[in-house]
């Protein structure tokens, strides 16, 4: 027990007085005498016994009385069994992920602990309120009760570490009450490492009501034809969907294609055709759960012809150019003597056909091409010198040759999940008539296999660095060594080597992944370009690469939606923009991982509980009390004890 007023304690000392006017009192009794006291003596000691005992219990209530008094005074209390952590600050980590667009039994996630803060927070608290997109420090309820309201849902996950590691920054070394307001959807037990069970820490996770939920995954080109794209839409059905879904596509504002679907299983492929032409719109699906997922944004633009250039024998490029047709590719084969090292930079994928040789000076030109996006292909000569070749694939990363071999080796295995495979087969074959080579190299290294023996080691494999490629056979393909020109695999397998990905296909980049993209493009030394649409725009990272423009597009833009790479008003190039799909299954609810810190349903059952560990437990009011009943005490014994 504590006193607020500990100096009031020495008024105990006062005690003393009735003590000593109870020991000293000059009250005495008196003897009389009578002829026969027989009786009179029995009276006398009974009256004096009795009146002794009335005095000492005066004298105790009395005491008592002024005991009660001088305590209460003092102001005695228990200290708060949280008392330690009186003078935290208050933190709430706030989940604005997409996943918090889901309904609860009282709307929208987010919306109703927005409502729940707003609604159950003391006027005058001080607290801060982290999101993984915003902040707002120091601050009340009435400050920031607008940007509450109108707070938006973001691409960027909830990560409470990252929130916290942020709060601290801001103020270290202070005692922190924390709040998390999560559905616990993704949430991992990496991301709430810095979360002291021990440590004031509450979790407040709504559940949504309705888990199933439909999503666009991905689009992508499925067949190209002489006058149209065959797209193919990915959709996923997160969870039961037992109704049909309708999917519309849209060309900007105009509606190309409606259909429904029906899911048997959770994933689905739909088909359409569209025009070969530019195209810049997007998918959408009917769902009644989450809307951020309901929207695919692609473009596709106008196919540009690749330009691609062989370095090699004349008779052994043959094959190459019954493949590269001048309608889809600019195709260009030259003697190993007579490359003009100026045209290098302006080609799309440059081969190298069985080389015996393969100059300092050329491998430079093509590492220079490879880090600005090309392609480089790669096909060894047995002639050639395994150093050499080493050379060569250093420059690209960590591929090597070992020395060549003799024996028979058959392809049997193709990596169907590669992007040079992925839009090539519909299924997985497995009766396929592979090709077989007499001499070969041996691959080692990191680099991805595409197709491989019936050893698991790689007939071809590719390095990637994001923007360009290099494909690495380990073995000659002409006609004397493999039968591999003959196979099927030869026209898709160099066809897709030959294309540049930023003149074909569809662009949509995901938010947030920092992808990259290389347009052809003349700036000059104070000129930029703008990716805009018409609500927003921002300015990328651009780096100039002779006739070209490498973009970094970092975290933006902030919304999904179709936009325009612009330069002085003329636009280079449409691209898309989506959001990640992490939010999209409400079933990886992963509420167990808190189990270990404070659940509570609401804002107001943390400030109650807060509130009821931190105050001390007056006891003045019971000393009142006690100096009240010893007081009445005292006025029984006057009254009733003879």
């Amino acid at each position: 027990m504590q006193f607020k007023h500990p100096e009031i304690l020495y008024f105990l000392f006062l005690l003393v007085i009735p003590v000593l006017v109870h020991l000293f009192q000059l009250r005495r009794f008196q003897k009389e005498y009578f002829t026969n006291v027989r009786f009179l003596k029995e009276l006398n000691m009974q009256t004096r016994k009795s009146s002794k005992i009335k005095k000492w219990l005066l004298l105790f209530t009395r005491l008592l009385v002024l005991t009660c008094l001088i305590l209460a005074f003092a102001q005695p209390f228990f200290k708060a069994s949280d008392d330690n952590n009186k003078s935290n600050e208050m933190v709430i980590l706030l989940d604005n992920s997409f996943s918090m667009q889901a309904k609860g039994s009282k709307g929208e996630l987010l919306k109703r602990a927005v409502q729940d803060i707003l609604e159950n927070t003391p006027e005058d608290q001080q607290f801060s309120l982290i999101t993984p997109t915003n902040a707002y420090w120091d601050t009340d309820v009435k400050s920031i009760q607008k940007e509450l309201q109108n707070i938006n849902y973001g691409s960027i996950p909830f990560n409470p570490d990252f929130l916290i590691t942020k709060a601290e920054t801001k103020k270290p070394n202070t005692g922190k009450d924390i709040v998390v307001i999560t559905d616990a959807v993704n949430l991992e037990s990496q991301s709430i490492s810095k979360l002291d069970p021990k440590s004031p820490v509450y979790f407040i996770v709504p559940e949504a009501q309705n888990k199933n939920n439909v999503a666009v995954d991905s689009v992508y080109i499925y067949q190209t034809l002489e006058n149209f794209y065959e797209i193919a839409v990915d959709l996923k059905a997160n969870g039961t969907v037992n109704d049909e879904t309708s999917v519309a596509l849209y060309n900007g504002k105009e509606l190309t294609a409606k259909t429904l679907v029906t899911f048997d299983q959770p994933s689905k492929t739909l088909n359409f055709t569209i025009p070969k032409k530019d195209f810049h719109g997007y998918v959408s699906v009917s769902d009644n759960s989450l809307a951020y997922d309901n929207e695919y944004y692609f473009s596709i633009s106008k196919p540009e012809k690749s330009n691609v250039l062989a370095i090699g024998d004349e008779a052994k490029n043959k094959f190459l150019s019954r493949i590269y047709t001048d309608d889809d590719f600019v195709f260009n084969s030259v003697q190993p003597g007579s490359v003009d090292y100026n045209s290098l930079e302006k080609q799309d994928a440059i081969i190298l056909n069985e080389l015996t040789e393969i100059p300092q000076a050329l491998i430079t030109t093509l590492k220079s091409l490879y880090e600005k996006g090309g392609n480089i292909i790669v096909i060894p000569s047995a002639e050639a010198s395994v150093q050499n070749l080493n050379s060569l694939m250093a420059a690209f990363g960590n591929a090597s040759l070992l020395t060549l071999n003799n024996n028979e080796r058959q392809i049997t295995k193709i990596s169907f999940s590669h992007p040079l495979y992925q839009t090539v087969f519909e299924r997985q074959i497995k009766n396929f008539q592979y090709p077989k080579v007499n001499n070969s190299f041996t691959i080692k290294g990191t680099a991805l296999p595409v197709l491989s023996y019936a050893d698991q080691t790689p007939f071809l494999a590719s390095l990637t660095n994001r923007m360009g490629n290099v494909y690495l056979f380990s073995a000659p393909i002409n006609k004397q060594n493999t039968n591999f020109q003959n196979s099927p695999l030869v026209v898709f397998t160099f066809y897709n080597m030959g294309q540049n990905n930023n003149k074909t296909g569809v662009f949509a980049y995901k938010i947030g992944e920092n992808q990259n993209l290389i347009i052809d493009a003349l700036l000059s030394k104070d000129e930029v370009v703008t990716v805009k649409n018409d609500v927003s725009d921002f300015i990328p990272m651009q780096q100039i690469l002779n006739n070209k423009i490498k973009l970094s597009f970092g975290d933006y833009p902030e919304t999904a939606g179709n936009y325009s790479v612009v330069k002085n008003e003329n636009v280079l190039k449409n691209i898309s923009f989506n959001y990640p799909r992490t939010e999209s299954d409400l079933n990886l609810q992963n509420s167990n991982i808190v189990k270990d810190y404070t659940k509570t349903d609401s804002v107001s059952t943390v400030y109650n509980d807060i509130k009821s560990l931190r105050t001390a437990s007056e006891l003045w009011k019971w000393f009142i009390i006690g100096a009240l009943v010893f007081l009445l005490l005292e006025l029984f014994i006057q009254k009733f004890v003879k």
